[in-house]
């Protein structure tokens, strides 16, 4: 049986965490390797900037909102793509997460989409469609720090994480749904000292 990681989870920026990068940032784990390091996208950051203006024969099939996301300060020159297949099977151009979801996760079906398969191929067969510019990245053992410094509450993830239609309230909503402390968390405002 395999070890479980942290690919399929949430890294929940805790109010301990200034870099403007990551200030209250819902990353999702794409992939995390013990001896490769870990790639996420942050989800909850829509840019003002709609699909088709950068890949204009994607457009018709993102989620909405329809537009790019930053997905993190790293590879911001290229894209990666997030999807969830329509029907039962794995269409060309798409493969599953890799490894064993971390614990609570509810993620199935949801896999990596490559953005060089013809879109009229994969397109259709695609249920959910979410493209981010740049990526979340960490060498190894780097993250494992940062949680324990406690930068980053890890929570499991749905599939709604990566494709809400409201992600501005995000951070808030899956904080919220944890319950205890957590929930007491998403209350946190952005700016303490007005408190």
């Amino acid at each position: 049986m395999e070890e479980p990681t942290l690919t399929g989870s949430l890294l929940v920026a805790t109010p301990l965490l200034e870099d403007p990068n990551f200030r209250k940032a819902v990353v999702f784990v794409v992939d995390d390797d013990p001896d490769e390091g870990t790639l996420g996208v942050i989800v909850n950051r829509p840019l003002e900037l709609a699909v088709g203006e950068v890949l204009v024969d994607w457009s018709g099939f993102a989620t909405e909102p329809a537009v790019m996301f930053s997905g993190g300060p790293v590879g911001t020159g290229a894209g990666l793509a997030l999807g969830m297949p329509g029907g039962d099977h794995a269409p060309l151009g798409w493969r599953p997460l890799e490894g064993t979801p971390h614990e609570g996760s509810r993620v199935d079906g949801l896999g990596v989409v490559d953005l060089d398969t013809p879109p009229e191929i994969l397109g259709d067969a695609l249920g959910r469609f979410r493209v981010f510019a740049g990526y979340a990245g960490w060498g190894s053992g780097q993250l494992a720090g940062e949680i324990e410094e406690g930068a980053w509450y890890v929570v499991p993830a749905v599939a709604d994480d990566v494709f809400s239609a409201d992600p501005g309230s995000l951070w808030q909503r899956v904080l919220r749904r944890q319950g205890g402390d957590l929930a007491l968390v998403s209350t946190f405002p952005d700016d303490p000292t007005l408190n």
